[in-house]
């Protein structure tokens, strides 16, 4: 009887590997680690000089070709949504695509452009879309699908507050059209595209250090 409750108090002392495990590894993972930071800052500054080459080199060229219909320059609006995506799917962590699009758009607004402080709102704004369905997924999912949402939410964000602020004078089909042109912007352009260049980078083994590196080892 003595052994019996010895080997009780010995089971009950020893860590449980089944149920209990996971709930305490959870917060863990999701928590931000410095390579995480570190990374994270990088690829937001990066992605500032695409947003301000693509704001100065293509944009002009396609605004030219769009005046004839406003809207159509919706569709090279996912350029400016990458920052967003790359980071909820490399750093795989709450808050990374708020953060990466948020940092970019500061750093776009030190290297020059016409939107000026308000490009900082975009960023928030932008970054919120992809955070939400990332979100929705508990950070669990960074397949093409989930990848390809979160692109056209936030160019449905991006389109919602640009009718707001700069095109409040264009009729309402052409702000629903701007709007479609967005989502599928940012679906393609910041969503299916960004994904497969995270694949790439996956097969390097440069993201070994992250989450996005381990879960591509399992």
């Amino acid at each position: 009887m003595t052994q019996q409750v010895r080997n009780t108090s010995e089971r009950a002392s020893q860590p449980n590997p089944g149920r209990g495990e996971p709930r305490r590894n959870a917060p863990r993972q999701h928590s931000w680690r410095v390579v995480d930071i570190v990374v994270a800052s990088v690829l937001a500054a990066v992605c500032a000089v695409v947003f301000w080459l693509w704001s100065n080199l293509l944009a002009p060229a396609v605004s030219a070709g769009s005046v004839a219909y406003p809207p159509a320059g919706g569709l090279i609006v996912g350029g400016w949504l990458v920052a967003g995506t790359l980071g909820a799917l490399i750093i795989r962590k709450p808050g990374a695509a708020i953060f990466c699009e948020l940092l970019a758009a500061v750093l776009e607004m030190f290297l020059g452009t016409h939107a000026g402080w308000l490009v900082v709102l975009s960023g928030v704004i932008q970054g919120l879309g992809v955070e939400i369905v990332f979100l929705l997924t508990r950070y669990r999912s960074f397949g093409l699908l989930t990848a390809t949402a979160g692109g056209a939410v936030s160019g449905l964000f991006l389109a919602v507050s640009e009718n707001i602020l700069y095109n409040y004078e264009w009729a309402t089909d052409q702000k629903l059209v701007y709007a479609v042109f967005t989502t599928l912007s940012g679906a393609v352009i910041a969503g299916a595209l960004m994904w497969l260049v995270v694949r790439a980078l996956q097969a390097t083994g440069v993201l070994s250090a992250l989450a996005s590196g381990a879960a591509r080892r399992r």
